[in-house]
């Protein structure tokens, strides 16, 4: 009777062979295209030319998902987890499209660790806003709630522009006109700052 050798990880040989032949092919697959896609372009270029967009992200997703890879942000992170779990959190958990970040920003070895992009998104910001704490500048409460809902949009889209005040959440809470009547002047630059400072 044949045994399935299992390591002390409690994994099969085999999973982790098939996780080291994934993770080896993305990596080679993100080399062979930095220079045809977008968002990999982005990746590659140190310091950054211009800010990553959602669009750039969506069509990465499909790239790396069409035949015959039919990778998905869930099927690339469990691989990296079965190679090495204490370098991965977040582990069973569902994926967002903007996981995706993460996932190049680790194979490229920008960062040491593969961390969901929300919580990412949220030291970042829990940062910047102790930085602006420092330098004196205030928030009231409700240009904090609006502060931390833009947060919450660049976790999911990779960034924040003036048209999406139009939808949800923020229209609900009063949508463009009320961001400005919150930041008046500031508002371009609130949106500029959390770009540059949230996003990859």
């Amino acid at each position: 009777m044949d045994e399935l050798l299992v390591d002390k990880t409690g994994f099969s040989k085999e999973a982790k062979e098939h996780a080291m032949s994934t993770v080896a092919s993305f990596e080679q697959f993100l080399a062979d295209n930095k220079d045809e896609i977008d968002a990999l372009r982005f990746f590659y270029s140190v310091p950054h030319r211009d800010r990553l967009h959602f669009n750039d992200i969506k069509a990465l997703a499909a790239a790396i998902q069409a035949p015959p890879r039919s990778w998905t942000p869930e099927k690339l992170w469990h691989a990296y987890e079965l190679l090495g779990k204490h370098k991965v959190k977040g582990a069973g958990g569902k994926r967002l499209l903007t996981d995706i970040v993460s996932l190049v920003r680790f194979a490229l070895h920008q960062d040491k660790e593969l961390r969901p992009y929300p919580e990412v998104v949220r030291e970042r910001f829990d940062r910047w806003m102790a930085q602006q704490a420092n330098k004196g500048r205030t928030f009231s409460a409700q240009q904090v709630r609006w502060l931390e809902m833009m947060r919450d949009h660049v976790a999911t889209s990779v960034e924040i522009e003036v048209d999406d005040f139009d939808a949800a959440p923020f229209v609900q809470e009063g949508g463009l006109g009320r961001a400005h009547a919150l930041f008046g002047k500031e508002l371009p630059r609130v949106i500029q700052e959390l770009n540059e400072v949230l996003a990859a």
